[in-house]
């Protein structure tokens, strides 16, 4: 593949989630959970241009996905797109000009094809995306408890990956969370862990496949070096500093590396 979409990983965690995916005609925001403030900050870090935000695309409504896009949108007239259940989930997301689409649609945005999916989390309507050009492709999946044929189907194959690696499932076991909150973050509309995308790993990458990201990392139940250990066994790869925070095939080819929550990353 020639690289032509970038991704910019804004803040990834339970206290606020946001991407940039760049394409060589504009950019696409997922997600609006961090303040305007830190956002704009982030990106001037990375040297991403926010001007070149064609769209926002929400996978849901938490509010760790959310809660920064009211203010957001008050310097920003470009489109937004949501499912129907993300938009009716809270008052203030009905308030704004939403485009609504369908959890398996497919749409364009910014000169990029975007291929909806379904994702199973404990909310109306959530969804992930791929994104293609003619000579490129990025998959974005977080906040699922495991991943469906369509997703399966529409990550497999792409340069980058973004997919979601929450927790370690000894550490939340053994964890500080209640018995319900484990259950929850365990269950099949919960979150993927390392071992669960580990496994999906095995058929999502491919020869095209560059670079994958783990994301939304949980900070009580996992570790960049414990995520990044687990999906690099899957895939063949090997420690690339003395942390474990990132990985490699012997051949160079497959780079495994964990987002953050207050650090942010691009991935070219």
């Amino acid at each position: 593949m020639t690289p032509q979409l970038h991704l910019h990983v804004l803040a990834s965690g339970s206290k606020g989630n946001a991407a940039v995916v760049e394409g060589p005609e504009g950019s696409v925001l997922v997600d609006c959970g961090i303040s305007r403030r830190a956002l704009m900050q982030r990106a001037a870090e990375l040297g991403v241009d926010m001007g070149r935000v064609a769209a926002v695309l929400l996978t849901h409504d938490h509010s760790d996905h959310v809660k920064g896009l009211s203010v957001f949108c008050t310097h920003f007239d470009g489109g937004l797109f949501a499912t129907a259940g993300t938009v009716g989930a809270r008052k203030y997301l009905t308030e704004l000009p939403f485009t609504l689409v369908e959890h398996s649609d497919a749409f364009e945005v910014a000169g990029m094809r975007v291929q909806a999916f379904p994702t199973f989390h404990d909310v109306p309507d959530s969804m992930g995306f791929r994104f293609e050009t003619a000579d490129d492709a990025l998959g974005y999946c977080t906040d699922t408890g495991h991943l469906g044929p369509e997703a399966m189907g529409a990550l497999t194959g792409v340069r980058i990956l973004a997919l979601e690696s929450n927790h370690d499932e000894r550490m939340l076991a053994n964890g500080p969370y209640p018995s319900y909150l484990k259950a929850r973050v365990a269950g099949p509309t919960g979150h993927l862990s390392n071992a669960q995308a580990a496994d999906a790993l095995r058929t999502l990458t491919t020869e095209e496949t560059e670079t994958v990201v783990a994301m939304h990392l949980s900070e009580k139940n996992n570790r960049p070096s414990v995520c990044v250990r687990t999906l690099a066994e899957a895939v063949g790869a090997v420690a690339a500093n003395d942390a474990f925070t990132e990985a490699r095939t012997p051949d160079g080819h497959l780079t495994i590396c964990a987002a953050a929550q207050d650090w942010p990353m691009t991935v070219w």
